[in-house]
């Protein structure tokens, strides 16, 4: 049983996202821990003021995000019907990243599922400041949904690498199993850097051939305004319904980053981006 982390906000993109998540695992038995994040600063000082004198900070805004939970799974299993998913309401009082972690940790989560404004919604990035740190300290892979995008298959799919690194099986197993469920293509995008030889061209497309059964290898060369546009050029042709990537420490992904500060990102691809984590670190 796959244990699926929600964070939300009860904002319209948090719930999105957690509604993806419900479609995209229908056919698999799940536990879906969903978390709302507390902090002192948005409990204003008026609101202390009419509080009794017997009730606490701490225990008003828990109960009052708790009974936000509950309406929340009370919808959600009126809505799906799905006896194969399970729901915990989880409401935490601290810095958001350090929750998303201590969670991930104590509940053996195996997969963090959280929404954006997207790329329609916000010209100036497509990740929340949160959503960025979860990415990049999160030990388990982090699905992030745009805003309004709506599940309905995954029977294309991209991975996109430099192939700057050897991979290791145990890397790619969540993807491999989500592949396996859905019956997807997978297209190994190899952005072509400048400096790269025909032998770092060749590097690991034996072992995506041997570790996937349907997948193909296309090379993307570096787009003259930014990396993102090449790969937002090809998965618009192949009508990509998710994208992948590796998180390394010094790998593709961070390059990414920081290509562009994380507030002024344009990555344009409004599409699902499922961020995976490296079993053990770099040698």
């Amino acid at each position: 049983m796959k244990a699926i982390l929600l964070p939300t906000d009860f904002s319209n993109n948090s719930v999105n996202a957690i509604h993806y998540a419900m479609r995209l695992f229908k056919d698999e038995r799940c536990e879906f821990y969903i978390l709302n994040i507390q902090k002192a600063s948005s409990f204003i000082s008026d609101d202390m003021l009419v509080m009794s004198s017997t009730a606490t900070l701490y225990n008003t805004l828990v109960e009052a995000a708790k009974k936000s939970i509950n309406n929340l799974i009370v919808n959600l299993k009126k809505q799906f019907k799905n006896d194969n998913h399970i729901f915990h309401a989880l409401v935490d009082y601290d810095n958001f990243v350090d929750s998303v972690n201590q969670i991930t940790t104590q509940h053996k989560i195996d997969l963090i599922v959280m929404g954006t404004h997207g790329a329609s919604g916000l010209k100036k990035m497509l990740f929340g400041s949160n959503t960025v740190h979860v990415i990049k300290r999160s030990k388990v892979p982090v699905l992030v949904i745009p805003d309004k995008c709506r599940f309905k298959n995954l029977d294309e799919v991209g991975f996109t690498t430099s192939f700057k690194s050897k991979y290791e099986e145990q890397d790619f197993k969540f993807l491999r199993d989500l592949l396996v469920r859905h019956k997807s293509h997978l297209f190994v995008m190899h952005v072509i850097q400048s400096e790269d030889t025909e032998i770092e061209l060749n590097d690991n497309v034996d072992f995506f051939k041997l570790n996937f059964d349907d997948v193909s290898i296309q090379r993307i060369p570096n787009h003259k305004d930014s990396v993102y546009n090449g790969i937002h050029e090809f998965a618009d042709a192949h009508k990509l319904k998710l994208i992948v990537m590796l998180a390394k420490t010094h790998g593709f992904l961070n390059r990414l980053f920081s290509e562009y500060r994380v507030e002024t990102f344009a990555f344009k691809i409004d599409l699902p981006l499922l961020v995976l984590k490296q079993v053990k670190s770099d040698s």
